[in-house]
């Protein structure tokens, strides 16, 4: 079986095509075959037949639409009702966007690696298999919804295609099909670059000039902007003669312009993650036209920056523009300014102006914006401390950005957030014998065990306990188990050269606002146990409604963790360990407010005095 939706979405078996009727099935069917295996839920479907004013009747219509489906498929295809929705499955089946992908992607990569022929016939062959407009025959909602991506990529595919053909000194056949491209669309730069360089090559000097003059017109009346980097280059190549063949004008940004690669050293083994690394290689190796938003999230010091890092190392194939890295924190732990951030980036991609850090913030991430646009460029943004700091430095194009946040962002989607757990007892063995050597853990492996225990699974935790045994080679494990097996001194063990647990771990509490602070100071008289809203309000004298909010802010900022509900349907809160520790360790309390919300947050507090009741869990 066939389908097709490059084109009329249809269906066809043994080379005749399946009657199916009207406008609602074939957008059903192009609903779950551009979904790709996965489950189409009840709503998204609803929202592509009807858009926001769907009928009463929405699910037994969709359900009618299912069991016609089924019947003129027949047994080469199956529509699995799987709760929130359906999935179609079909094996064997050819479908012409995912045959379309693969061409595609064979071409992008014979075309980096410069074998020209190659590229452009399997870029030819992608490109034979539109029929004409996607998706001619669906609903305007899943139009809406799904053509424009669906053109970009066939776009990319053909610029693609054509620079394989001018590198191929193939520049007379491709001028005419430019000429149209570039009048059907005229703020393509990558068209216009590569429509001058084929008149240039024809002898049509002054031609190609003119090409360019008209698209700088046309970008500044309808956009307001200069021209990018490509269609610049490309018009002081013309006047300086510099487009002979192997400098075709499309190619130069990718290739021969600055390729960064910024990524800081790898840090010894990663141990304990290998199924998000293989998640994240899934996720990364999935080329798409649109840019791909990756968040790694959890408490400080559970190992984000190193699987990010190993990841973005192992995936650098799949982005020959360059690997960006930018550390988001500072050296005293506040936020860094987008406009720090985006003069460093911009560096890295060879922006040489001396002022880029004094620059409007509006004016740098136009620059920035231009500088990433095309470009197949891994970013890695590190310690995120919030959606606002990440709206700037998204770039533009088809780059993915990997990022590392204590925090939740509402600008990634929960299907591409990896929220990292703690190392179990055999990771955190393992992660030990790494930094400390296995030969001598296996000399005590009860106090071995122990040590995995002081440190709760917290990667950081655990590679500090390593290093001190790996720098004194006269301690024994049960040596150090001794010295962490004391609460009181516990965190001041766990440091090591620059690595110190508690600046780290405290470095999310001085972000806190002044109630939040309050309510973090109390965690030190937990027990370990989950507790309850109530719990915190009593001993700070806070009503439960402002506790609950406080202790929200804490899961927030990964210093507490949701551990389920009690019997009246309220949140339970669990602290770590070591985050219990480190709130007894201080007098945590309420700091000066620094802005109006920490000014109207701390009117909430009041000055009653902490209980000295006992701990009792969820009391």
């Amino acid at each position: 079986m066939e389908f097709l939706v490059l084109g009329p979405v249809e269906a066809v078996q043994d080379g005749e095509r399946i009657a199916l009727s009207g406008s609602k099935i074939h957008t059903v069917l192009a609903a779950m075959l551009l979904a790709q295996d996965r489950v189409v839920s009840d709503a998204r479907l609803s929202s592509l037949l009807w858009g926001w004013d769907p009928p009463a009747t929405a699910s037994a219509q969709i359900y009618t639409y299912m069991s016609r489906l089924r019947k003129q498929l027949g047994d080469e295809a199956d529509i699995v009702r799987q709760p929130p929705g359906y999935v179609l499955r079909a094996p064997g089946a050819l479908i012409d966007l995912v045959e379309f992908r693969r061409l595609e992607r064979d071409g992008r990569r014979a075309l980096a690696e410069r074998r020209f022929e190659e590229a452009s016939e399997s870029l030819r062959r992608a490109m034979q298999l539109w029929r004409g407009p996607a998706l001619a025959n669906v609903t305007e909602h899943l139009l809406d919804a799904e053509l424009a991506p669906l053109e970009e990529e066939r776009m990319l595919a053909l610029e693609s295609r054509i620079e394989a053909d001018l590198e191929l000194g193939r520049h007379e056949q491709v001028t005419a099909d430019l000429t149209g491209l570039v009048a059907a669309f005229p703020v393509r730069e990558r068209l216009r670059a590569q429509l001058m360089t084929a008149l240039y090559r024809c002898g049509r000097q002054a031609d190609a000039l003119q090409a360019y003059y008209e698209g700088r017109g046309v970008l500044a009346e309808q956009l307001g902007i200069d021209p990018g980097e490509v269609l610049g280059w490309t018009y002081q190549a013309v006047l300086g003669g510099e487009l002979g063949l192997g400098r075709t004008a499309g190619a130069r940004a990718a290739r021969t312009g600055p390729v960064p690669s910024m990524l800081p050293a790898s840090d010894g083994e990663l141990v304990g993650r290998q199924h998000e690394l293989r998640a994240l290689r899934g996720r990364l190796g999935h080329e798409e036209p649109a840019q791909r938003r990756i968040l790694v999230t959890g408490m400080a010091g559970i190992g984000k920056t190193a699987l990010a890092v190993r990841a973005a190392a192992e995936n650098g194939e799949h982005f020959p523009d360059g690997l960006l890295f930018a550390e988001l924190r500072g050296s005293d732990g506040a936020p860094r300014a987008p406009r720090a951030v985006l003069a460093q980036l911009l560096r890295a991609l060879g922006e040489s102006d001396p002022n880029l850090p004094a620059g409007d913030l509006d004016e740098l991430v136009r620059l920035y914006r231009t500088r990433t646009a095309g470009r197949r460029l891994l970013l890695v943004l590190d310690n995120v401390s919030g959606d606002r700091q990440l709206a700037p430095l998204l770039p533009a194009g088809p780059a993915a950005v990997l990022i590392t946040s204590r925090r939740r962002l509402a600008r990634v989607t929960a299907g591409d957030t990896f929220a990292l757990p703690l190392l179990d007892e055999e990771a955190g063995l393992d992660l030990l014998a790494a930094r400390a050597g296995r030969q001598r853990l296996l000399e005590d492996p009860d106090r071995a065990e122990d040590l995995v225990a002081y440190c709760g699974g917290l990667p950081l935790a655990l590679a500090i306990a390593g290093a001190r045994l790996a720098a004194r080679p006269h301690w024994t494990a049960a040596r150090l188990a001794a010295r962490l097996a004391d609460p009181a001194a516990r965190l001041a063990e766990l440091a090591f050269g620059d690595l110190d647990l508690s600046r780290v771990l405290g470095s999310s509490v001085e972000q806190l606002g002044a109630v939040e602070r309050s309510v973090f100071g109390t965690l030190g008289g937990a027990d370990g146990e989950p507790f309850p809203a109530r719990w915190a309000g009593d001993r700070l004298g806070l009503s439960e409604d402002t506790a609950e909010n406080a202790l929200e802010s804490l899961v927030d900022a990964a210093l507490l963790e949701l551990s389920g509900l009690d019997d009246q349907g309220r949140p339970l809160y669990h602290c770590h360990e070591l985050v219990r520790l480190l709130a007894a360790s201080a007098p945590w309390e309420a700091r000066e407010p620094r802005g109006p919300r920490e000014q109207a947050s701390a009117l909430a507090l009041t000055p009653a005095a902490p209980r000295d009741t006992p701990v009792t869990g969820v009391g």
